[in-house]
């Protein structure tokens, strides 16, 4: 064990078991499952598809303290990417920001053309949302990134199109969870799902990685990496074990990976001694055969790349049910991504292309041409009656005890310790 003495303070501290608070909502797990959110702010309603102004998704992230709820579902369209963290004039930080995607009527929402930061966006809770960057956006820039902050949430994102990264986090990053998510489609030439290199504690639970030529993900730091599924990676390598002078500490358990048209190379690569990892019952099916029919990998060097094995556990605080790798496969093509209130059809493409087995599947340069064919159709959908405008629903308030003409009631806190619009999304949509 005399690797310990090599970690940082910010390590120790991501290693020891925190105190135990109010989840961001039933079913959050892992380091970020804390995150506040807006709790204590103000409700926003996002009631335009357009890029800027009063009631966009941009205005709408642009002060602090704030759960954002839809009116309109559809499409919206951004030129210039989208900063959670500051409001340009004033530099101010927009932190606690709760982005209900599961608000949205319709189809629910997708956000396309340019790629988004939440770099400071200290306790942001994402839920139920597809972010789609696409070759328009800036070059260079990753589809979500991360580079400074602490105790953030995504769940049900849906993440694709990336020109740099899909989704990234790099930096001075403390206490985040990226669940039950899709990161896929990096664009080529670069094609990668992401960077996760931070000491500060980075969990990925339940999540899918396709289509994605390199970095699935490529992992330094503190990462507890467990239930996911890795599709169809190419010659750039699906798990990256550091490749670094740097020191990492990880947990790879119970996942599945599974070779595609496009793969190249064994599921991970690139390790050396300083990544200290504890691997257990990961499975990998390498015959594109049609049938998912892996087995496990050995858990020696040969298989896991040269990295320090280890034979216990980092006792990070993982999912509360740990599947089989065999049913982790089952359990996120079912639930993986904008599952709520449908998926949309590209989503629908990525997981067919996952029940292939292995016959199917791209990386891709653009995603306007074949086979994606842009970003599709999104419903927009009407929103419930919500007389005060709080909202929440009038039937639900009526049904729960509120008064629906008084706009008050939403923010208070409820028995439970969340708002009580807090309680009307969790409602909505099933915990993990």
């Amino acid at each position: 064990m005399g690797w310990l003495q090599n970690l940082s303070t910010t390590t120790l501290l991501a290693l020891l078991p925190r105190v135990s608070g109010l989840l961001a909502f039933p079913g959050a797990e892992g380091f970020g499952r804390n995150a506040v959110g807006g709790r204590t702010g103000s409700v926003y309603h996002v009631t335009t598809l357009a890029d800027s102004g009063t009631g966009s998704l941009r205005d709408a992230v642009s002060q602090a303290n704030r759960i954002v709820v839809f009116d309109v579902g559809g499409t919206i369209n951004i030129t210039d990417r989208v900063v959670v963290s500051t409001v340009p004039d004033n530099h101010v930080l927009a932190e606690n920001v709760y982005i209900a995607g599961q608000t949205a009527p319709g189809g629910g929402i997708t956000v396309y053309g340019n790629g988004l930061s939440w770099s400071n966006a200290n306790d942001a809770i994402v839920r139920y949302i597809r972010l789609r960057m696409g070759k328009s956006g800036d070059s260079g820039k990753d589809g979500i990134t991360i580079a400074d902050g602490q105790n953030m949430i995504f769940d049900h994102v849906s993440a694709t199109w990336g020109r740099d990264e899909t989704f990234s986090i790099n930096g001075d990053v403390t206490n985040v969870t990226i669940q039950d998510s899709i990161i896929g489609q990096g664009l080529d030439t670069h094609s990668c799902g992401g960077l996760m290199q931070t000491d500060g504690g980075i969990s990925l639970f339940r999540n899918l990685y396709i289509d994605n030529k390199t970095r699935n993900p490529k992992v330094k730091g503190v990462n507890d990496f467990q239930n996911n599924v890795v599709y169809n990676w190419g010659d750039g390598g699906g798990y990256i074990a550091g490749d670094s002078d740097g020191q990492s500490y990880a947990n790879v358990i119970n996942n599945y990976f599974i070779s595609g048209p496009s793969t190249g190379v064994t599921a991970f690569t690139r390790g050396n001694a300083n990544f200290h990892g504890y691997v257990s019952s990961n499975f990998y099916d390498s015959n594109r055969n049609g049938v998912l029919d892996g087995t496990a990998l050995c858990v020696k060097t040969s298989c896991y790349s040269d990295m320090d094995i280890l034979t216990t556990p980092f006792a990070y605080p993982g999912p509360t049910t740990l599947r089989s790798p065999q049913d982790a496969v089952s359990y996120v093509l079912e639930h993986v991504g904008t599952t709520y209130p449908s998926r949309d059809s590209i989503d629908n493409k990525l997981v067919s292309e996952v029940r292939s087995w292995g016959t199917s599947g791209q990386i891709i340069s653009d995603e306007k041409a074949s086979p994606m064919n842009g970003p599709g159709y999104v419903a927009g959908g009407a929103k419930p009656t919500d007389t005060d405008g709080d909202g929440i629903p009038d039937a639900w308030e009526q049904a729960h005890g509120l008064n629906a003409q008084d706009p008050g009631d939403a923010m208070k806190i409820s028995s439970s310790g969340y708002a009580n619009i807090e309680v009307y999304l969790n409602s909505l949509v099933p915990s993990s």
